[in-house]
């Protein structure tokens, strides 16, 4: 019964509700506080609730900005000068370790440092150190925290991608924002609880698809809704030519009491989340051209993000659509953007890929604030591991690239409880960390403890396992928790 109350439509009534809890008016008051439309009459006006959070969260949505194929930290936001002074010296082996090698740079008998050719500047009051490339994330430093020790055992794009993604290297896991679909749902009925948003930059690109947003094993309701780039935002949402509202809503009343049949026979409760997703698509053909219409956007606002803000698919039109997003209720959005794979060319590359970024990234921060909704918006900004301190390849005068490195890695996360700084050191060859590491498992750990969850508990049974996005590892870090 608990079961079927918090994952599937049900008619329910006041009179029904006192008498299953018995706990009196003051729990019906505090129940309709928490929790919207408690007391639906299951038509599609109700929203009745997913799930509660564990206790009092400091942050209520998610903004992922992924950074795909792994911007260099030595060139953003970890600053080793020392790298320049040892400028093609052969990496110490006592620092190296034996490490695993990418099959990249696995035959090179030379491992030449290489330090970055752009200048690091201190920002804020912690005096963060950030790069030239990122001018306008340097403004908001003090918004922001940068986490200098990420690590992660995956070393090639894939499976790192994965696990950043969905705790897991191998795929069939659910998603971060599927996660937080299933326990929490949406706070808006006419949009789903998690949206994804896909750019491309100029830079060496890495694929994504979809098991980076999949529902894996929970219900397909909370699968990521990707919208695209063309006129049509979200596809097959509207109706085929010739058909009206009116014909579609006739339609699905017909097909929701085929499918109650169906129901009744087979008990498969994936029918239902089949139901939800046909009654969600008829209500997104009103929210979703509204929401992507930035007609009513200030020119204050256009201006923050800048002009390519309003070529949709670019990065900063995400970024835009994202804070509408979030501002209307979506708990979770990802944005994914592509290009930050410098295996080579990393000095005639990166720039252009900071420059896509840099600016919508830091208005996104600017805007919520303003706002007023950075407090409870969650912002991460980062890839899937790092790169190494040494050239992949020949190193030249002129030009150098940077093999994978998972050893240590930066991102940043602005919002939602987190303490504005910079956490953990590496060493002064930026390779190994030497202060405060911060795994993948913890990272997420963390990241559910801002929404209200103790992320030992938000579990889902599968196949006789109870499943876990920090899977049987993980812990919260206190040190960037404000």
């Amino acid at each position: 019964m608990a079961n079927e109350f918090f994952n599937h439509r049900m008619n329910i009534t006041r009179k029904h509700f006192l008498g299953k809890i018995g706990l009196g008016i003051g729990s019906v008051a505090l129940g309709s506080l928490l929790v919207k439309d408690l007391f639906g009459n299951g038509t599609e006006e109700s929203f009745p609730p997913v799930g509660l959070p564990h206790f009092a969260p400091k942050a209520k949505r998610i903004i992922y900005l992924f950074q795909n194929g792994a911007p260099s930290q030595l060139e953003s936001f970890d600053y080793k000068p020392q790298l320049n002074v040892m400028l093609g010296q052969d990496l110490p082996a006592s620092i190296r370790m034996g490490q695993r090698l990418t099959g990249m740079t696995a035959g090179q008998d030379k491992f030449p440092m290489v330090g970055s050719k752009f200048a690091f500047n201190q920002h804020g009051q912690s005096g963060t150190w950030i790069s030239e490339l990122f001018p306008n994330i340097g403004k908001i430093a003090d918004d922001i925290c940068v986490i200098k020790t990420m690590h992660t055992e995956a070393i090639n794009h894939d499976p790192a991608l994965t696990f950043m993604q969905t705790g897991a290297q191998q795929g069939n896991r659910p998603s971060m924002g599927a996660w937080m679909s299933y326990g929490l749902g949406s706070e808006n009925k006419n949009l789903p609880a998690f949206c994804v948003l896909l750019s491309r930059g100029k830079g060496n690109g890495q694929g994504v698809y979809s098991k980076l947003w999949t529902n894996g094993f929970l219900d397909s309701i909370h699968q990521g809704v990707q919208f695209s780039n063309s006129d049509e935002r979200v596809l097959y949402l509207n109706n085929p030519e010739g058909e009206n509202k009116m014909d579609r809503r006739k339609m699905l009343d017909e097909l929701s009491l085929l499918n109650a049949m169906s129901y009744e026979e087979f008990g498969d409760p994936e029918i239902k989340t089949k139901v939800e997703q046909y009654e969600m698509a008829y209500r997104m053909q009103t929210a979703v051209p509204e929401l992507t219409d930035l007609s009513k956007e200030s020119d204050q606002t256009i201006k923050m993000y800048g002009p390519e803000c309003l070529v949709p698919g670019t990065y900063a039109a995400n970024c835009l659509l994202a804070r509408k997003l979030s501002e209307s209720g979506v708990r979770f959005v990802q944005l994914y953007h592509q290009g930050w794979d410098q295996h080579g060319n990393l000095v005639g590359e990166m720039p252009g890929q900071a420059k896509d970024t840099d600016r919508p990234s830091a208005a996104l921060v600017m805007d919520l604030k303003q706002r007023g909704l950075l407090d409870e918006t969650l912002i991460i900004w980062g890839g899937e591991f790092g790169r190494t301190n040494y050239c992949q390849g020949q190193l030249t005068k002129e030009n150098y690239g940077r093999d994978h490195h998972p050893r240590c890695f930066c991102i940043w996360v602005a919002g939602g409880g987190i303490k504005p700084g910079y956490y953990g050191e590496t060493d002064e060859f930026g390779y190994n960390i030497v202060k405060d590491p911060v795994h993948v498992n913890d990272f997420h750990a963390t990241i559910l403890h801002q929404m209200g969850f103790n992320h030992e508990k938000l579990v889902y049974k599968h196949l006789g396992r109870r499943y876990r996005l920090t899977d049987v590892a993980g812990k919260v870090i206190n040190g960037i928790i404000a």
